[in-house]
């Protein structure tokens, strides 16, 4: 039976099975990626995490370097998917293999139709979208040699309820459900589950500047539930979805928005 561990909203379930497993998550240097990273080095996890901002990363490491596994920090743009793939290919030797990955990592800088142009199009898509398909096409033969493995993609509530000033964001966020159940057809067999989380609105120091605190109001009021989603909370669904305890669910979105509609 899973126990629990630690206190208020940090309080989160322990997986014997995570204990040990080989973690691979893009992003981890702030918000939910950060929520993420921790929770699983919280786990006795293997992680290693990938991100572009330098400084931060290196910053989680370390105030996480004293868990069972220290984390590992990885400097990569996941935009460019040939250098990201080989330090993914990297990643998988030093751990031993991977177990989990976590398809985090994402921007949602606000623009307006007019703005858009190709190359900006192109930028959206690459750090929206195309790296959650081309990491999973390098974790797979690792995860096929170990018998099964788990990938979660990070999809957004954002197109469901058609927000403004988000277009190529919201395009690709849909377009991640749709990875996320053609790859679980594809890769079902070979006992790799993939899922996707859709959160609501978390607050993060990077949300925090969109909203006054009005806003911040009105989406408490559009939820079903009282107070904000904090990453921990996007972090206690992953640790679900790759824990053996989650054996059989594959090729569906799991929402933590608080009903927020």
């Amino acid at each position: 039976m899973n126990t629990t561990q630690g206190e208020g909203a940090g309080s989160q379930a322990v997986y014997p099975s995570l204990n040990g497993k080989r973690i691979i998550i893009s992003g981890g240097g702030s918000g939910i990626g950060k929520g993420i990273v921790q929770a699983f080095a919280q786990q006795g996890a293997a992680v290693a995490f990938l991100d572009v901002q330098e400084e931060a990363g290196r910053e989680v490491a370390e105030q996480l370097s004293d868990c069972a596994v220290a984390p590992l920090f990885v400097h990569c743009d996941i935009t460019d998917t040939d250098r990201y793939c080989a330090a993914i290919g990297d990643v998988i030797g030093q751990l031993g293999g991977c177990d989990v990955l976590i398809n985090n990592a994402a921007n949602d800088d606000r623009h307006q139709v007019g703005e858009v142009t190709p190359a900006s199009w192109d930028a959206g898509m690459a750090v929206n979208l195309k790296h959650q398909f081309f990491a999973a096409q390098a974790v797979i033969p690792s995860m096929r040699s170990a018998g099964g493995g788990s990938i979660i993609n990070l999809g957004s509530i954002s197109w469901h309820l058609g927000l403004e000033d988000l277009t190529i964001y919201q395009t690709a966020k849909a377009a991640i459900e749709g990875l996320t159940r053609s790859l679980a057809r594809e890769l079902g067999r070979d006992n790799i589950r993939v899922n996707a989380i859709i959160p609501g609105n978390v607050q993060t120091p990077r949300q925090m500047k969109w909203y006054t605190p009005e806003g911040e109001a009105e989406i408490v009021a559009a939820q079903c539930l009282d107070g904000r989603i904090q990453p921990v909370d996007i972090a206690a669904m992953a640790l679900f979805l790759a824990s053996d305890d989650a054996r059989f669910c594959t090729a569906h979105n799991y929402w933590v928005d608080a009903g927020w509609r």
